[in-house]
Formats: C-alpha cells, structure tokens, sequence
C-alpha cells in the first residue's frame, strides 16, 4: 500500500474519473476537486464509500481550496480546463487555465507537492513538421481567431510550471494528451468526437464531420493515458520533463466515424453531415496530429498498447451498457 496522497483537480471530468480509480486501486488516497460545470459526479460516485477517497466541489479558481486540499499531499495533478471555445467566448478558457494553474502551483510550492501538469497536443498548432516530438516548435495562428485561445493557455501555462520550477524549485512534469477516449467520456463535442458519433449511430441520426472529415488524429485509449499520466508522476526522471501522451495509429475523423459504425453492429444506415468550419466563426483546425512517443518510451518505459479497433469496441460496450442497449 503506497498510502500516499493525490489531488485530482477536475476528478469528475472523464480523464480524472478513470485516473482516480487507477490511483485508489494502486492504494493511494485521492482527494478529487471539481466545480461540476463540465464534470459530472456520475464519473466518482464508484468511489462514494472508498475511505480512501473524498471529493471537493470546487473551482480551481479558489486558490484557498486547493491550498487546503494539497496540505499532507504528495502529488497534485491538474486535469482541470476549459477546452477550444468552438460555441462561446474564449473568456473561460483563459481564465480558468491560467488561474487555475497559478493555484495549483502556489498550492504545490506551499505544500511540497510535485504537481503534473495535463497539457495538450494542440500546443504544436499548425507546426507541419510531423511527427511531433516534445522539442518540436508550436505554431498557433492569429489572435483574432479565437480557437488558438485554448492552446495559447496552455502553452502559457507551461512556461508558468518551468518558472515555478526554476525560481520556486518546484518539481514539476508536463503530459501532453493527444485525444484520449473510452468510458466516462463526454458524449458532446466537449470530450471528442467517439461520444457525438456514438450518440448519433445509435439514434439514427447523421453523423456530424466537421470540414471534410480528412484531418487526421491519433487517439489514446484511457487506461493508456492513465498509465502514462502515472509513470510520469512517479518517476524522478520525468521530473522538469515534457512528455507526449498519444495513441500510434494515424486515422482521419470520416475513417473513424466509419469505422464506429461498422464495430457498433448498428442496423442503422450509415449517415455523414459534413459541417463547414464557418458555422464556428473564424475557426482553424489541425489537419494531422501525430506524436512522436519515443521519449516516454525512453524515460518511462512507456508505450501506448489498446489497438484502436479494440478501444472503440471497449468504448462501445460501455456506451450500449450506459443507455441500455443490448448486445
């Protein structure tokens, strides 16, 4: 038994539900924070009568409440963010990265913690230079257009975790998520496109594209990106260190949304919408998002190992089991 203490911010959200399970399983005691407005307490309530773990409704605005969770804390990993504002003002995003993250640094400094920042493969931007390794340049497009908000917060948010590790002597490391999916995920846009697809195959209607369905991604099953997000908080080696967190099989969304409709053995004819990027404003997407994982390979010993057709039909079976529907 480690017996050792975690604090998960935005632990009701789907990437914190998951690594609290793994952390309370691996015998350490977490104490999960959230304020719910993205998150959902369906995601923790497996862990209501664990005496190992305690949940904080929370914004991680309040720096007192991180304060006063994180005290006795070894660990502090900061899931909690808002994403790209596709249908709103990129106000939230800004804010809630950048003082969040401001919080659970002070929070970690105070308290002695070694915080483990979730970063996101949206940094690198329309770098074309693939695949992208942790020292690859980050090339966002222009202010006025406010998707890059999203980004542009966290790569400041970065900047502040190797400051705070240089003048505050903070140990620190940062994972960079390339598109993780599987059970607890948001079923809107908000988690990813396997949610609006799922929801859509089996309620019989089009599947929405965004574009013309042709930019690429490489998608990690969660109990990957729960692994790799633990390897990087326990190692002294990751310590100061950028690591890319992402799946290894290269697919464009319209394969994917093929390729879920073929696995979910839906009777439902298979329908596409493809939605013009202009109904988001001035919007700008990433046509390929591949990583380069040697590094966590090198340092963590880790690699991701759910082939993509095996995750989607993991993910699946939990979605069909979550609305009832039988196999």
């Amino acid at each position: 038994m480690k017996n050792e203490k975690v604090v998960v911010t935005g632990a009701a959200g789907f990437i914190g539900g998951n690594l609290c399970a793994e952390l309370l399983k691996r015998g350490y005691k977490v104490i999960g924070m959230d304020n719910l407005s993205q998150g959902t307490a369906v995601n923790v309530r497996e862990f209501k009568s664990d005496k190992n773990f305690r949940f904080i409704k929370a914004d991680v605005r309040d720096g007192k409440k991180i304060l006063s969770a994180s005290k006795g804390a070894r660990y502090i990993v900061h899931l909690a963010a808002y994403k790209i504002p596709r249908y709103e003002s990129a106000m939230n995003t800004l804010l809630v990265n950048a003082l969040g993250t401001k919080n659970a640094l002070d929070a970690a400094v105070k308290n002695k913690c070694k915080l483990v920042f979730a970063s996101t493969s949206d940094v690198y931007g329309k770098n074309p230079e693939l695949p992208f390794s942790e020292e690859s340049n980050l090339v966002l497009g222009p202010s006025n257009v406010k998707r890059w908000a999203y980004a542009s917060s966290k790569i400041f948010d970065e900047h502040m975790c190797f400051a705070y590790g240089m003048d505050k002597k903070l140990k620190f490391t940062i994972v960079r998520y390339f598109g993780s999916y599987g059970p607890k995920q948001n079923l809107t846009w908000w988690g990813g496109p396997q949610g609006v697809f799922a929801e859509a195959i089996f309620n019989n209607k089009k599947l929405p594209i965004h574009g013309d369905g042709k930019q690429t991604r490489c998608f990690s099953y969660i109990s990957d990106t729960v692994e790799g997000t633990l390897r990087a908080m326990e190692s002294e080696k990751a310590n100061a260190e950028i690591f890319n967190i992402g799946g290894k099989e290269e697919i464009s969304i319209l394969r994917l949304a093929k390729l879920m409709h073929k696995i979910s053995g839906s009777a439902n004819p298979f329908n596409i919408e493809f939605v013009p990027y202009e109904r988001f404003g001035k919007y700008e997407d990433v046509m390929r998002r591949v990583p380069n994982t040697s590094k966590a390979q090198r340092i963590l010993g880790f690699k991701s190992e759910v082939p993509l057709s095996k995750g989607i039909k993991l993910f699946l079976k939990w979605y069909k089991r979550g609305k009832g529907i039988k196999e």
